[in-house]
């Protein structure tokens, strides 16, 4: 299994894998965080690649200088086999090399189930983010 950073090719593979695994809400509102993301900086979305599939992806971003993990996700049948944890783990490094002053983990009602997930990577409560900051990749565009 190899982490790398997302490429347009990735798009349809990753739509389903996340059409899979996650509510339609919460699908709904991760493309649409992605899409803005890429736009702004498509290093922060990742990908976890296993004999040529896509089988899990971790987002974050950047907002006043403190990394934020926004979604992780690992398809079925390759949960509970470290890829996660990977994930997490590589986007981590990026944060570190652009010299954030904190990471945090972005809690919604969507991701509750995965807090464990950052736990086991060596995360904690003080970690996460309950507060009702809206991360830039997720306000609204008014029209």
């Amino acid at each position: 299994m190899i982490v790398r950073s997302f490429q347009l090719a990735d798009y349809q593979p990753l739509s389903g894998l996340l059409e899979d695994v996650l509510t339609e809400e919460c699908y709904e509102d991760t493309m649409q965080a992605i899409a803005r993301q890429i736009g702004w900086d498509s290093d922060l979305v990742l990908v976890a690649e296993q004999d040529d599939e896509i089988v899990g992806m971790v987002m974050g971003t950047i907002d006043n200088n403190t990394g934020y993990f926004y979604r992780v996700a690992v398809a079925n049948g390759h949960q509970r086999k470290g890829i996660g944890k990977s994930l997490i783990a590589a986007l981590k490094q990026r944060f570190l090399i652009r010299r954030v002053n904190k990471i945090m983990i972005t809690v919604d009602i969507h991701n509750e189930v995965v807090l464990p997930v950052y736990e086991s990577a060596g995360y904690r409560a003080s970690d996460f983010s309950r507060t009702p900051h809206r991360l830039a990749i997720l306000k609204k565009i008014s029209g």
